[in-house]
């Protein structure tokens, strides 16, 4: 006889949480049972508010992803929906066939924080799920018998086909013909979509290790290593430019001819002009190159995270014919349709990375990639973390500097700078008066404290950032 559980019982103890873009935690808490619960209760919240008798489902990489996706079809039978697989795709790839059927998915993927983690994206027919969905799941009170035995699944090529289909019938012309483009394939979910999307666009692609172990590129902190591989790549086999994205290929990473890796709200800046975007939104983060270039009638500034920024498309929505937004670590969001050339491009109010980079390479077409970036104005940003850092000592050493942030900075050992300003929207960001800036926050998907700096020398802003982590490992 099967055990009757509840799932708000089984998530409050399941040691998992909600960070800035899905529900995050340790392999070892996403037992066949906390999937559930989180089936369960999400399926609960969506039928709040329509009828749901299907339910798209995709998965990363990572190791344990399937075992996760069939706990959560399972559930999902018991339920009484049907369940959509797409197997290994990219989660913009299963938002976006998810969105054109009208139902609501979940994607299991941990983007790009280490392999023994994992985690849960969910999204309505309409796009990603709100904070506030994200409270109702957890408050949910729905049973369900405990998992006993989770079903093979076999995966439909839908989601995979439509989405090379959104890019590679963009054009009428082959806007790439002529460009010899790396793919940085490593374990990325969407590997096996890229080399057809930009072959068919004219490139000529050189593939680049492709591995079966599982590898977190993070395309907020670059590893050293990869940057020094991106930079022979370039050299080796004299490239335009190398492709990349995270675990889960919504968050792109694009290195310029030199093997140089663009940071990802430079990429969305590119982007969003040449789309030729009225209005933005994007987190706290990003680059003030954004405002800098006069180019938007409208930049709004949210905290952190993805949920974030789709909300502040409600205000947009109602002011502007094209507003989009993008996060500083490149996932590109597009709010509205949006005409390029004589085709229109469906909304895709999720993180992308596809898009940020063909609209950044196609612009590029008569000049090197470097030289789009060189004409942006001269704002550079770096950022790392510390790895294993617990998020309560992070909270309060924010706190703390908050409190006295001229104390801080002088502990940080900047006895020169005098603060012009102090921003809580999400962390804490310190601008200095000659326009430097230095922004600590925890990060809402993995135990590690985040910092990101902001400068017109890249050496200082690189020197912000190692300093002050040096720094606040001491504290």
């Amino acid at each position: 006889m099967s055990t009757t559980l509840n799932s708000y019982d089984v998530l409050t103890n399941s040691n998992i949480a909600f960070g800035t873009s899905g529900a995050r935690g340790l392999v070892s808490d996403f037992t066949h049972d906390v999937c559930a619960a989180f089936t369960h209760a999400f399926i609960s919240v969506m039928q709040a508010s329509s009828k749901l008798t299907q339910l798209a489902l995709a998965i990363d990489n990572r190791p344990s992803s399937y075992t996760m996706a069939m706990a959560c079809a399972q559930a999902a039978k018991q339920a009484n929906i049907e369940v959509i697989f797409y197997g290994v795709v990219p989660t913009p790839a299963l938002a976006y066939v998810a969105m054109q059927q009208g139902i609501p998915c979940i994607m299991v993927t941990g983007s790009h924080i280490p392999f023994d983690r994992n985690g849960l994206k969910f999204y309505r027919a309409e796009g990603e799920i709100s904070k506030q969905d994200e409270q109702d799941i957890l408050n949910a009170h729905v049973e369900f018998n405990a998992i006993t035995d989770i079903p093979s699944l076999s995966a439909n090529s839908e989601a995979s086909t439509q989405y090379i289909a959104r890019y590679t019938s963009l054009y009428s012309n082959k806007p790439l013909m002529g460009k010899r483009i790396g793919i940085y394939e490593h374990s990325s979910a969407s590997r096996d979509l890229y080399h057809h999307i930009f072959t068919t666009l004219g490139a000529e692609v050189i593939t680049l290790e492709r591995t079966d172990t599982f590898v977190p590129i993070d395309t907020e902190a670059v590893a050293e290593e990869d940057r020094q591989k991106a930079r022979a790549w370039a050299q080796q086999y004299q490239l335009n430019a190398i492709f990349s994205t995270d675990g889960d290929g919504d968050r792109p990473l694009l290195a310029d001819e030199h093997g140089e890796w663009l940071r990802g709200d430079i990429l969305g800046l590119l982007c969003a002009q040449a789309l030729e975007v009225e209005a933005l939104a994007v987190p706290v983060s990003c680059n003030t190159a954004i405002e800098l270039t006069k180019r938007f009638k409208q930049v709004i500034r949210t905290k952190i995270g993805s949920p974030y920024v789709i909300a502040a498309f409600d205000t947009l929505k109602n002011q502007y014919r094209s507003f989009a937004g993008f996060e500083a670590n490149g996932g590109f969001l597009l709010g509205s349709d949006i005409a390029v050339g004589d085709k229109v491009l469906k909304s895709l109010p999720t993180r992308d990375a596809v898009l940020p980079a063909i609209i950044a390479l196609t612009a590029s077409m008569t000049e090197p990639l470097s030289k789009s970036v060189n004409v942006l104005p001269k704002r550079i940003t770096a950022s790392d973390r510390i790895k294993n850092f617990a998020t309560e000592r992070s909270k309060a050493i924010i706190a703390n500097a908050a409190k006295a942030p001229q104390q801080f900075v002088l502990a940080l050992g900047y006895t020169q700078k005098i603060i012009s300003n102090i921003n809580q929207t999400d962390g804490l960001r310190i601008t200095f008066n000659d326009g430097d800036i230095i922004h600590l926050r925890p990060s809402g998907n993995a135990p590690e404290l985040r910092c990101y700096a902001e400068s017109n020398v890249e050496q200082h802003a690189l020197d912000y950032v190692n300093n002050t982590l040096l720094k606040l490992q001491t504290l």
